[in-house]
């Protein structure tokens, strides 16, 4: 049986932070604000995938709460989800990211993101969609405030 999943994440920028989106460390000068190393394309992507599954999300698993996750490596987290999904007979059909940011530039990282995701989440890169877009100055992307991740799944169960 073909199932699909969405996740979204949001991320607020803050100073003093490294920005790490899809395990790739991008040049900017602020990061974003969260628990663990904040990477909203890999938050997403898990969700998607937890979602396709009936799993719950990133929260049940990783709480905000708990100071053993402060700082962590996202990987681990795709990592985690996608042996969850295997653990239950799953297999990744695809994953596929809608990324909304003004700034910065994402467009140049995006091959490096579908490597680094894709070997974590043990497929292919070509199994791994990634678009980068602006919102054209509105909202809180717009004004530079954060960073917005939706993402789909298709997962053989």
């Amino acid at each position: 049986m073909n199932r699909v999943g969405i996740g979204i994440d949001v991320h607020r920028f803050a100073a003093g932070r490294k920005l790490i989106m899809g395990g790739v460390e991008v040049p900017s000068e602020r990061g974003l604000e969260g628990h663990s190393d904040a990477d909203v394309l890999a938050h997403a992507i898990a969700d998607a995938l937890l979602g396709a599954t009936a799993m719950g999300d990133i929260g049940k698993f990783y709480p905000d709460t708990d100071p053993k996750f402060k700082n962590m490596d996202s990987m681990i987290i795709v990592r985690d989800v996608a042996a969850k999904l295997h653990e239950i007979g799953a297999r990744i059909n695809n994953v596929d990211a809608a990324i909304v940011a003004q700034t910065p530039k994402l467009s140049p990282h995006i091959p490096k993101m579908q490597e680094i995701l894709a070997k974590n989440l043990g497929i292919k890169p070509r199994q791994v969609g990634i678009k980068a877009t602006t919102s054209e100055t509105m909202g809180f992307t717009g004004r530079k405030e954060g960073i917005v991740v939706v993402a789909v799944a298709s997962v053989e169960i």
